[in-house]
């Protein structure tokens, strides 16, 4: 239900709209320009198998939007990080993103204050490691 609320249609295709990158790519910029992550670290934090990390890193990287270095302990592994390019879209994205759906405007005051705590609450499970 929250996803359908913060994420619809309207709002993922004006992300994509806004920085030329499918929603579901623009997602592992996002992902990378918090911290640069191994291919396996970036398939998990997707929630896709790892080929198909490899085919989104591939689209990414010929954009110019994230780049692959060298593991510093693995030489079998890459880590791959966002570009400034990368990281300056997935920061236009966080804004779009962080602007309150319009349907939250049309609630209360005591109504947005208790879904700010709920909200706040999960957060910090979220930080706690609950997941």
């Amino acid at each position: 239900m929250m996803s359908d609320v913060v994420l619809d249609q309207h709002r993922s295709r004006e992300v994509a709209d806004a920085v030329g990158v499918s929603f579901g790519r623009m997602r592992a910029v996002r992902r990378l320009a918090r911290r640069p992550m191994s291919m396996s670290e970036l398939a998990l934090a997707l929630n896709i198998d790892k080929p198909n990390a490899t085919t989104v890193v591939d689209d990414l990287e010929a954009l110019g939007l994230v780049r692959r270095t060298p593991h510093p302990t693995d030489r079998r592994a890459k880590i791959v990080e966002a570009t400034p390019e990368g990281a300056k879209l997935a920061a236009k994205a966080d804004e779009i993103l962080g602007r309150p759906p319009e349907a939250l405007t049309e609630l209360g005051r005591d109504t947005l204050n208790e879904l700010r705590g709920a909200l706040g609450k999960v957060r910090d499970a979220q930080r706690a490691g609950y997941r």
